[in-house]
């Protein structure tokens, strides 16, 4: 039994790597009835493929003109799908949006590529770092020497994935409410654009400068930046505000009054210096003990390891294991109708049977679908 305030929804997930299959788990998560259209074949289900959690898996030759049918009958139960091929792949398929949406005109058709459907780099390849290059972003992370890809985060999940389920959600809502579908162009250096807004207005105020390094969230300031401790383990500090600088000299025992000039940016690569030479006085335990919890706006910096122990994450179970896999739980929470993780992550055609009967198929259609080649 499914649970969450996504219950009743459905989704057709086109098997994909990155930011597809975190949608989809997003979706599962909070309760979506996600079918994954695997290609047929062995692999996948370990229990460490967490993004592919919760869904079930379908394997259809998609060579197959059965394969093909099965798939717009699938989309024509759905109120949304996932694909995430390179522009054209899905239409030369036989199951682009034009079909798709004729066939089921409250469908919300889900397009998630790095450059978008349009464009000079439309058809190009590229990954996460490429499509966060072009939108600012990835310039403004890193060290003084050079940018830095901060994981996959700002493309692939952040500027994609969580986009795309965004404005699935929004295009689902507009169709229940219309009867009419439509397309979701989700392009990672779009959404990556997007998260780059207040940094586009800082620089439009005259209070961003292009450097690394040398503004107020980057690392520039000494009072928002990472420490090394004696035990060369890290601390972050985030002391923007005045009563937390204030707290943050106290607990740290500054009382150099060039500490004053707390927003004087010549002062900031001086004052950085003489914080780090603090820190590096005591253990990332003895600091966590001095200001965690308090409002100088600080936490330890704690490996994959480390993070699912520390005691707010277990009060709030926001980690879990599942065959022996350290995990996140889903989230956001909800107070009503809290989600779930649906089950484990499946293997290639697991369901084939099960998710085919539970939307609409016959148990004959199955059987013709199978004797084509079409279903493993």
């Amino acid at each position: 039994m499914r649970q969450g305030p996504l219950t009743g929804l459905k989704i057709v997930e086109f098997a994909g790597i990155g930011p597809g299959p975190f949608c989809g788990m997003l979706l599962s998560d909070l309760g979506a009835d996600v079918v994954r259209v695997d290609r047929k074949g062995q692999g996948r289900g370990a229990p460490s493929d967490v993004t592919a959690r919760g869904r079930r898996s379908v394997a259809l030759d998609l060579k197959t003109p059965e394969a093909v049918e099965a798939c717009l009958k699938l989309m024509d139960a759905a109120d949304g799908i996932i694909e995430g091929f390179r522009p054209g792949v899905m239409e030369r398929l036989g199951l682009g949006p034009d079909v798709a949406l004729k066939r089921n005109p409250k469908l919300v058709y889900g397009r998630m590529t790095g450059w978008g459907q349009t464009g000079p780099l439309a058809h190009s390849a590229g990954h996460d770092m490429n499509y966060i290059a072009i939108t600012g972003a990835l310039h403004a992370i890193g060290t003084d020497d050079k940018p830095v890809p901060p994981l996959n985060l700002v493309g692939d999940f952040g500027g994609g994935a969580l986009y795309l389920a965004f404005g699935l959600m929004a295009g689902i809502i507009q169709a229940r409410e219309t009867g009419k579908g439509q397309v979701v162009d989700c392009a990672m250096s779009d959404g990556a654009a997007s998260l780059m807004a207040m940094f586009y207005g800082m620089k439009g105020a005259g209070i961003w400068k292009e450097e690394r390094r040398k503004n107020l969230l980057d690392g520039g300031a000494h009072f928002y930046d990472t420490y090394q401790c004696s035990d060369g383990k890290w601390v972050s500090i985030g002391s923007i505000e005045p009563q937390f600088y204030a707290l943050l000299l106290q607990k740290t025992g500054i009382n150099d009054p060039d500490f004053a000039k707390q927003h004087d940016r010549g002062m900031w690569p001086e004052l950085r210096e003489k914080l780090a030479n603090v820190i590096a006085q005591k253990t990332q335990a003895e600091w966590t003990e001095i200001m965690g919890g308090t409002d100088v706006c600080f936490a330890p910096i704690l490996d994959l390891d480390e993070a699912p122990k520390h005691p707010h994450n277990v009060a709030r179970s926001t980690f879990v294991e599942v065959a022996g896999v350290t995990q996140p739980a889903p989230a956001p929470r909800f107070s009503a109708t809290p989600g779930a993780i649906q089950g484990p992550p499946p293997a290639i055609g697991a369901h084939d049977q099960e998710a085919l009967s539970d939307w609409g198929f016959s148990a004959g259609e199955i059987g013709a679908l199978k004797a084509a080649g079409a279903l493993a």
